[in-house]
C-alpha cells in the first residue's frame, strides 16, 4: 500500500482516481489546487504524485518544480486533457516520472504506478544501503575529554582550519576526521584518506600527487592523487609523522599555494582541499630529531585536538561495551548477550594499551566465548587471553 496524493481542479477526475488506487488498496489524500497541495506536503510524506497541468493559481509545471524542490525523490506523473508532444517532454525534462493525457487509460495508470513505485522502492533501498556502508560511528562516551572533543568539533569543523589530531593507536583519531568532515561545508564533497604509514616512502608523492604517463617503469597511464581526488572536499593524512622528508616539503607547498604538480609533470594544478592530519607521533620531539618540518606542523596544526586513551576515559568503559555488544550482535546475528555491573567494574580496571580498538575485540571475543550473559569471571578469563 502506498500514500498517494492526487492533485486537480476537477473534483470528478479526483474522485475517479481516487476510488480507482482505493481499490487497488492504496491511501489516497486529494487536492483541489497547487496551493493546497503545498500546504499538505508541510504535514504528510508520500510516495507518489498525480498532478494535472491546467489548474487556477498555480499550474502543474511550476508546481512540479516546487515539489522537486522539496520532495526530489518523490515519483511525480503529470496529468492533462490539453497536451501534446511538447507538453510532455517539457514535464519529463523538468523531472516528472511521467506524463498521461486525459481521458485515463485505467491500465496505463496503474502500469506507471506500480514502474513509479518500483523506482521509488529502489531509492529508497540504494539510500539505506549507502547508509550502512558509509555510515559515520557515534562519538561514544560522556567523560570530560569526549564532551571537549564534541565541542571542538562543533566548533570547528563549519571553518576551513587545518587541524592536527594526535593520540595514540586506536584512540579514535580517524572517527574524528571523519566527524570535522562531516560537520563541515565540504560534507557533499569526497573525504579521501592516505595512510601515510602504509605506503613506501618511494611512492608515497605519486599517492598524493598522481603522475604522468611515463614517469617511472611502472606508470603505464596517467593517474590523478589524492589531493586532486580530495577537491572541493577533505583530505585526512593519518600518521602524516611517518611521511619521508621529501614529501612533507611537496605537501608544505600545496598548503602554501594550493597548487600540485604530478610526478614527471610540469603543469601545476589548482586544488581547493581541507587538510585533516594525525599522528601518534610527539611531532614537536620529531623536529628536533629532524624527521619532520617544523614549518609544515605549524601549517598542519592551526587546530589541535589531543584524543584521550581509553585508560584516561575508564568511564566511558560501560557505555562503549554495551554500544559494542548491540553493534557486533546486529553485524553477526548474534543473540544479545549483557554484561554484569560486575563485570563491566572488571573491564574497568583493564590496562587498555591498544584503546578502543582492543576494547571492541575483547567485547567480541566475550560473545564468541561465553555461553550467557557475561560475568565478572569471563572478564577475568577472556579479557586477556592471548597476551
Amino acid at each position: 500500500m502506498a500514500k498517494i496524493l492526487v492533485i486537480d481542479d476537477e473534483r470528478a477526475i479526483r474522485h475517479a482516481l481516487k476510488e480507482i488506487l482505493e481499490y487497488e488498496k492504496h491511501e489516497v489524500t486529494e487536492a483541489a489546487d497547487g496551493i493546497e497541495a503545498l500546504k499538505i506536503i508541510e504535514k504528510e510524506k508520500f510516495e507518489i504524485v498525480f498532478c494535472d497541468i491546467k489548474m487556477p493559481k498555480i499550474d502543474g509545471m511550476e508546481l512540479l518544480e516546487k515539489f522537486q524542490e522539496k520532495m526530489p525523490d518523490v515519483p511525480m506523473v503529470m496529468i492533462s486533457g490539453h497536451g501534446n508532444i511538447e507538453t510532455a517532454v517539457e514535464a519529463i525534462k523538468k523531472g516528472a516520472f511521467d506524463y498521461i493525457s486525459k481521458p485515463l487509460d485505467l491500465n496505463r495508470m496503474l502500469i506507471t504506478l506500480r514502474n513509479a513505485l518500483d523506482r521509488s522502492n529502489l531509492i529508497t533501498e540504494t539510500k539505506t544501503l549507502k547508509r550502512k556502508i558509509y555510515r559515520t560511528a557515534n562519538m561514544i562516551g560522556e567523560s570530560e575529554g569526549i564532551v571537549k572533543i564534541k565541542s571542538m568539533i562543533d566548533k570547528v569543523a563549519p571553518t576551513d582550519a587545518r587541524v592536527l589530531i594526535t593520540g595514540a593507536n586506536g584512540t579514535g583519531k580517524e572517527l574524528v576526521a571523519r566527524w570535522l568532515h562531516e560537520k563541515s561545508n565540504r560534507a557533499a564533497l569526497p573525504l579521501i584518506e592516505v595512510n601515510c604509514a602504509a605506503i613506501p616512502s618511494e611512492l608515497i608523492e605519486s599517492e598524493l600527487f598522481g603522475h604522468e604517463k611515463g614517469s617511472f617503469t611502472s606508470a603505464i597511464k596517467q593517474r590523478l592523487g589524492k589531493f586532486e581526488q580530495a577537491n572541493g572536499g577533505t583530505l585526512f593524512l593519518d600518521e602524516i609523522g611517518d611521511m619521508s622528508l621529501s614529501a612533507q616539503a611537496k605537501v608544505l607547498r600545496a598548503l602554501q599555494e594550493n597548487k600540485i604538480t604530478r610526478v614527471g609533470g610540469e603543469k601545476e594544478l589548482s586544488v581547493n582541499v581541507r587538510v585533516l592530519a594525525a599522528t601518534n607521533k610527539d611531532l614537536k620531539k620529531e623536529i628536533e630529531n629532524g624527521n619532520f618540518r617544523e614549518d609544515l606542523y605549524h601549517r598542519l596544526s592551526v587546530i589541535v585536538i589531543q584524543v584521550p586513551s581509553l585508560n584516561e576515559r575508564k568511564s566511558d568503559i560501560p557505555i562503549l561495551a554495551n554500544h559494542f555488544v548491540k553493534e557486533i550482535c546486529e553485524e553477526s546475528s548474534m543473540p544479545i548477550k549483557l554484561f554484569t555491573d560486575k563485570a563491566l567494574a572488571e573491564l574497568q580496571k583493564n590496562n587498555w594499551t591498544g584503546n578502543i580498538r582492543e576494547l571492541r575485540n575483547v567485547v567480541e571475543r566475550l560473545l564468541i566465548l561465553c555461553e550467557n550473559n557475561i560475568t565478572e569471571k569471563d572478564v577475568q578469563l577472556f579479557a586477556n587471553y592471548g597476551k
